[in-house]
């Protein structure tokens, strides 16, 4: 039986995504953490790129978040793979080259999240809360530049939903 290239190719790509291995081109954000911790002692590294963002919610109240910024496949991988904790106004912002369906999964991370999938020009498209050690897929609604991730029920009780808007960093 012969399969061209192109379909392999496409295969593959296919089975990836569906197996979560990587999901969206490193999208998902957990791997091994950091060579030689265990699992609960792993932190946030020190070299980590942070800043803080607003968002906008629907009572136009200003919420201030301190992110890690995870921007290339590396950091995107490893998310927040294996922390035991996350400071209570503290997240991760996953940007990437270009806005499109993503997925995550909650592989190796241990704390409870909520993810917000963000378009290109800030507006949230969709907001899910995702259990630790699930291998599932958690795909976004819409297509999404950026991933925002922080403790689970943060965007809830500070009233933020679906249609709000975050001040992002330039890209």
């Amino acid at each position: 039986m012969r399969i061209s290239i192109p379909l392999l190719a496409l295969f593959v790509a296919w089975l990836l995504l569906v197996a979560g291995c990587g999901a969206e081109e490193g999208e998902t954000p957990d791997e091994a953490p950091d060579e030689g911790l265990p699992a609960t002692m792993a932190t946030k590294p020190e070299t980590a790129k942070t800043t803080t963002l607003n968002i906008v919610n629907s009572s136009v109240e200003r919420v201030k978040v301190e992110v890690e910024i995870a921007d290339d496949d590396n950091e995107r991988q490893r998310g927040l793979m294996g922390r035991t904790e996350l400071a209570e106004n503290a997240g991760m912002l996953f940007v990437y080259e270009a806005e499109q369906p993503r997925s995550f999964w909650m592989k190796d991370t241990l704390i409870l999240l909520s993810i917000a999938y963000i378009a290109a020009e800030g507006w949230i498209v969709d907001i899910q809360d995702m259990q630790p050690l699930d291998e599932t897929s958690y795909p976004s609604a819409e297509p999404a530049w950026y991933a925002l991730e922080v403790n689970q029920g943060f965007f809830r009780e500070r009233g933020i939903q679906v249609g709000d808007r975050l001040d992002l960093p330039e890209r």
